[in-house]
């Protein structure tokens, strides 16, 4: 599985883990890619995180040979990114190694008050129109770790239906 940070958004796995060890939690921009592994109830996932730079965008598909899931974590203020999401998001999923890869997005900042709702950014991505790949879109407060276990819960499930 990888994970694809927006340039800025926080890094979702490092905080995910750090949460599960009641430790302090200090967030930064993935800047290259990092690799761990999370374990979520016996299933342990092996995790490429991502930037999402555009000098990095050309490097992605070196990451997509079995790729099970791609978790694409979206910075809920930056509502002018989303169309380079949303562009970016597509092109990954026409991949043809990406054929059988699910889809987890984390909808960050959701603390913030000027966040977009899980719904503003499901339709501004057109979620609804994809139909070969499982997809779910999470909300999440990266600094808290609040909606990243419900989102993992969601990625173990497919996991294991499959």
């Amino acid at each position: 599985m990888f994970i694809l940070n927006q340039k800025s958004t926080s890094n979702i796995t490092s905080t995910y883990s750090e949460n599960l060890m009641n430790e302090v939690v200090h967030t930064s921009p993935t800047i290259g890619s990092n690799v761990e592994e999370i374990v979520l109830r016996k299933t342990h996932f092996l995790v490429w995180d991502i930037g999402g730079q555009e000098a990095l965008r050309s490097t992605w598909n070196t990451y997509y040979s079995n790729t099970e899931f791609i978790i694409l974590v979206i910075d809920s203020t930056d509502r002018d990114r989303l169309p380079t999401t949303r562009e970016e998001l597509y092109k990954m999923l026409a991949h043809e190694a990406l054929r059988d890869a699910s889809v987890l997005i984390f909808a960050n900042k959701q603390d913030m008050k000027n966040s977009m709702t899980t719904m503003e950014i499901s339709q501004f991505l057109t979620l609804s129109t994809i139909k070969d790949h499982p997809w779910h879109i999470q909300g999440c407060c990266a600094l808290t770790g609040e909606g990243l276990p419900a989102g993992l819960q969601w990625m173990q499930s497919q996991a294991t239906a499959n």
